[in-house]
């Protein structure tokens, strides 16, 4: 997973319960974007250039996931009870692994720690191949995201995370391809149209 142990490595003393970030180190060649935070900045990213040509649909920014959850259960009853919204797609990245690869597309995640509606998957993955649109499967048994919020909820939602790949994910050095990052965008569009 590229995961390294992290520590404070300056001199000058702190408050205990002082927030720390990384510092942003920004890189980009050819092929890569390379810097810290960039699961939430690439989730921000597609929601914005969804929302160039999005027409019926609601993008909602729930970043709370990060640090415990809890804006996602009364956004999920407030969109409910206005709109009648009962789907999401969560906006996130992936991690590049044994079966995900730099380059392949997005990620079409099946189940992570809870398992999604496979007849939502099914419809997923068919307006995905439909539209040639280039993605990957994935199977994990561990991770998560706003997802359980929303299957938990007092009226449960169908649900998919579908994100690009990155590596060293939570480190200052996040790695994600600029393939997958315009495929995420392209397979959102399509999938925000016809959903």
């Amino acid at each position: 997973t590229g995961t390294k142990a992290l520590e404070y490595k300056a001199k000058r003393d702190f408050e205990t319960g002082t927030e720390l970030t990384f510092k942003p180190d920004w890189r980009e060649d050819k092929d890569h974007i390379q810097c810290c935070y960039m699961d939430n900045r690439l989730g921000v990213y597609n929601a914005l250039k969804v929302a160039e040509t999005l027409k019926d649909g609601a993008i909602v920014f729930s970043t709370w996931e990060e640090h415990g959850g809890g804006s996602v259960q009364y956004l999920q009853r407030y969109l409910h009870k206005k709109y009648k919204i009962q789907q999401a797609l969560i906006s996130d990245i992936s991690w590049i692994s044994d079966g995900v690869k730099y380059a392949k597309g997005p990620v079409i995640s099946m189940r992570d720690s809870l398992i999604p509606r496979r007849s939502y998957i099914n419809k997923i993955i068919e307006i995905a191949q439909k539209n040639k649109c280039t993605f990957q499967l994935e199977v994990e048994g561990s991770g998560g995201s706003d997802a359980g919020a929303l299957q938990m909820c007092e009226n449960p939602w169908d649900w998919c995370f579908v994100g690009a790949a990155e590596e060293n994910v939570h480190t200052p050095d996040e790695k994600v391809h600029k393939k997958d990052i315009e495929g995420m965008i392209k397979l959102y569009q399509v999938l925000m149209r016809e959903l």
